[in-house]
């Protein structure tokens, strides 16, 4: 990606992230990245956080933090209707939308990554309420509808998400989910959804369904009635990083697709619940698919919801009419929801890895560009032969005297990772970590390495500066140049521990 001005909105949790700031900065400022800070204080601030960066112009808004904390993102930023791209750096319990495109869990691995990212345009998913339906004691407000100008305040309300790029899941997950106890949550990950699993299950029963799949007129092609688990409605085919929910989805068909466990067989419904919360293949027997771009679904309100791995409230998409009306309800079981879930195609840009090679997309081309570029190809490792006029014995010479000055005045650094300037010719972005022989610290630079750079071997031979590319996680270089304030090194002398 070409140089951006972005905006990090940071889940702030137990700090950890706050600590992890200054190292992003320095990787994107190497890339000529000018990047500010947002810090989430309370819960929904991060919608408005994002919001607020997309209005003031900022090209890129990242999120840092889990799914939830991504799908605020998402929504500050259509809600701005800016023009905004969406990143996504993982640090959360769960990070499904990272692991589906290959963003890795390490925080400066992934700001490389973004570094080395291509744009593409995604279909995005929107859910609202459309009516509720009461007993038929209720008299005649049985059916309250939203009208026109509700939907339209529902698009933008704050309090709600109305968007969503991975599920919207409504039974057992959204009822785990609502247990789970934060401070567990944090310290113990993917355990504090075990045990609040553990706990729910038992209290958990099927629940009436219908779904039915609209055409472009609201004409019903297809209709569905039955009893359901989990009804899962998607926009990636994966649940969990692992189930395939929505086979053959893609993020650019703009269509969604619904997975409805169903409660046909009791022993077997439950264990077909057990497999989905496990990550474990769903068996088509007792499973039912569809797929259109507008889907009616109706649930009992008490049926939770959850939306890109966060729970979310009723009464948060009901106007005042209704909301008066099913508090006045004796039962929420006895009361139906009528979900409307649309496609909303090519809604958002977002950064996908340019070495992303995975069936996400259906009409984008993007196969994974390979991190050397043709400019790059042949034998980088090899000895270059410009030597400026000078004997071959002499530059050699000269080379092994820089050697000798690096390890006297050059910084020893461990190589975190390494990736290409996108749109800038021999130019390379090296992260890694260097600690201070003084203070025992850490400190993680952002190396700036093109075609100034002097590049040796052991040996004290130059090497071309695409040498770089091969550096692995962990190995050990020498650096010397002139580090600034943010970290970032614009490297004169680089030696090879090989």
């Amino acid at each position: 990606m070409p140089n951006r001005k972005a905006c990090i909105v940071v889940d702030l949790r137990t700090g950890q992230h706050v600590a992890n700031i200054p190292d992003l900065i320095a990787v994107l400022a190497a890339a000529g990245w000018k990047t500010d800070i947002a810090l989430k204080e309370y819960g929904g601030e991060t919608f408005q956080l994002a919001k607020k960066a997309a209005r003031q112009g900022y090209e890129l808004v990242i999120g840092y933090g889990g799914d939830g904390t991504l799908n605020d993102v998402v929504n500050g930023v259509m809600s701005a209707r800016g023009k905004s791209l969406v990143g996504d750096i993982p640090g959360g319990t769960f990070n499904e939308w990272a692991g589906t495109i290959g963003v890795p869990d390490n925080p400066v691995k992934a700001t490389l990554t973004i570094v080395n990212s291509d744009t593409c345009k995604v279909d995005l998913g929107h859910v609202a309420v459309e009516s509720l339906t009461f007993p038929n004691d209720a008299g005649d407000d049985q059916q309250l509808k939203t009208d026109k100008k509700m939907q339209k305040k529902l698009k933008t309300s704050p309090k709600t998400r109305q968007f969503f790029l991975l599920h919207v899941g409504l039974g057992i997950d959204a009822a785990i989910m609502s247990h789970i106890s934060k401070p567990l949550k944090y310290h113990f990950g993917r355990l504090a959804f075990d045990l609040s699993a553990i706990k729910e299950l038992p209290e958990q029963h099927p629940f009436p369904v219908e779904v039915q799949a609209l055409d472009e007129t609201g004409h019903v092609d297809i209709c569905w009635q039955g009893e359901a688990w989990q009804v899962i409605v998607s926009k990636t085919p994966y649940y969990a990083g692992s189930v395939d929910v929505a086979p053959g989805a893609h993020l650019d068909d703009g269509l969604l697709n619904v997975c409805v466990i169903t409660a046909s067989n009791p022993i077997r419904t439950i264990e077909q619940a057990l497999s989905l919360l496990a990550g474990h293949k769903l068996d088509k027997t007792t499973t039912q698919y569809f797929r259109g771009a507008h889907l009616s679904i109706s649930v009992p309100a008490s049926i939770g919801m959850q939306i890109d791995g966060s729970v979310v409230k009723l009464e948060d998409y009901l106007n005042k009419t209704e909301s008066n009306g099913l508090k006045r309800a004796n039962d929420a079981g006895q009361v139906m929801v009528n979900y409307r879930f649309d496609a909303e195609p090519a809604a958002l840009q977002m950064v996908i890895p340019r070495t992303y090679n995975g069936p996400l997309f259906e009409k984008s081309t993007h196969a994974g560009n390979p991190q050397v570029t043709s400019s790059q190809q042949g034998n980088s490792s090899a000895p270059t032969t410009q030597h400026n006029g000078k004997p071959p014995g002499k530059v050699l010479q000269e080379n092994q005297k820089r050697i000798e000055a690096l390890q006297e005045q050059g910084y020893k650094v461990t190589v975190i990772g390494v990736v290409p300037n996108p749109g800038k010719t021999d130019i390379y972005l090296i992260a890694g970590s260097h600690k201070k022989q003084c203070t025992d610290e850490t400190e993680i630079f952002g190396i700036r390495v093109d075609d100034r750079t002097l590049i040796l071997d052991c040996a004290g031979h130059q090497l071309s500066p695409a040498i770089v590319l091969e550096l692995q996680e962990g190995e050990e270089i020498m650096v010397d140049g002139k580090k600034n304030k943010r970290y970032v090194m614009q490297a004169n002398c680089l030696r090879f521990s090989r």
